[in-house]
């Protein structure tokens, strides 16, 4: 589907038991086509994006460039295989760059770094397992391969008919980037942006040490771009991109008020604290106990990632007791 002249848009499928198809673009140029993002490596996701590409007009061995807003297997996992068929060369953030082999291939040391995370954070010992291995499935759906490019904040990319400027986004990933095309005014936002869900945000051995105010940050300086349309990496496009980025922002807020609230019987770890506050508020809540294993890991890591913030704002107090890290309303 051509959204913007010369832009295509294809909605590629996610493996079963995943709700949200990913959103690839295509970018004609007289001299190559840009790809943005890959979609899911598998046949579906790979029959799906070339027959996108047909019912535009578009052939798949014309693309000379895949740019890879960041690692996550529904962006990254499908590029290996695109670029073994047409040649294309494969650009990604440096950042992200260097978390492939630790996150797809050499990925022990990772799964540790989760356990004891959680196991600190207050997961029970009886939970850790799942939890800790509750995303190895998404390994199946990534060929990995390192990439001809390592991107950089103010790098371009061009086509002779686009000229895609990039823009460091960091938080929902340490080297997530959003693509500016300042002449036509759009923005592929990645999952830094997205029209009818929050991109979620998490501490994890990869993010930093403060993802949720890398992504703040990063955040608020694309409110201050002239944008007309914003094409993200999941759901509709959509403008007012100013409007959107000041209800995420309201929503981060409201989600420190609650875990405040939380706060307020005492000393509790992050995992006590995601059991006691409202899940998946846009469809109508569910309890932390209802959620399945992947989201309960994502919510306890979003909790933390939530407790940092508000430690560095100097509204709690953090502190190691008995190998548990415990939180502490300061306000």
């Amino acid at each position: 589907m051509q959204v913007l002249n010369g832009v295509h848009q294809i909605k590629t499928p996610a493996p079963a038991g995943v709700s949200w198809p990913t959103n690839v673009y295509v970018m004609e140029g007289g001299n190559g086509h840009i790809l943005v993002d890959s979609g899911w490596d598998s046949q579906e996701a790979l029959w799906t994006l070339q027959e996108g590409m047909k019912a535009s007009n578009l052939k798949l061995r014309d693309i000379k460039k895949i740019v890879i807003t960041h690692i996550h297997p529904d962006h990254y996992g499908l590029s290996t295989k695109i670029k073994q068929i047409c040649g294309a060369e494969v650009a990604i953030h440096r950042a992200d760059a260097g978390l492939i082999s630790p996150r797809y291939k050499d990925f022990s040391g990772l799964l540790k770094k989760i356990e004891d995370l959680l196991r600190q954070n207050g997961v029970p010992s009886d939970e850790l397992p799942e939890l800790r291995e509750a995303s190895l499935w998404m390994n199946e759906y990534v060929t990995t391969d390192l990439p001809e490019v390592k991107l950089e904040d103010g790098d371009t990319i061009s086509n002779d008919s686009f000229e895609l400027e990039v823009l460091w986004t960091p938080g929902h990933s340490p080297g997530h980037i959003c693509l500016y095309e300042r002449k036509r005014k759009f923005l592929l936002s990645g999952d830094h942006v997205l029209y009818d869900t929050t991109p979620h945000v998490s501490f994890n051995p990869h993010s930093g040490d403060n993802p949720l105010a890398d992504y703040v940050s990063s955040l608020k300086e694309l409110a201050r771009l002239k944008v007309t349309f914003t094409l993200p990496g999941h759901g509709p496009v959509f403008n007012a991109l100013g409007l959107r980025v000041d209800e995420i922002l309201a929503h981060h807020e409201e989600r420190k008020r609650v875990i405040m609230r939380a706060l307020d019987s005492g000393l509790q770890t992050a995992y006590g604290i995601a059991q006691k506050i409202p899940w998946r508020e846009s469809s109508g809540g569910a309890a932390f106990q209802d959620l399945a294993v992947w989201d309960r890991r994502l919510a306890v890591t979003e909790t933390i990632a939530h407790l940092k913030l508000l430690t560095q704002e100097d509204r709690v107090a953090n502190v190691d007791m008995e190998g548990a890290s415990l939180y502490m309303a300061k306000d």
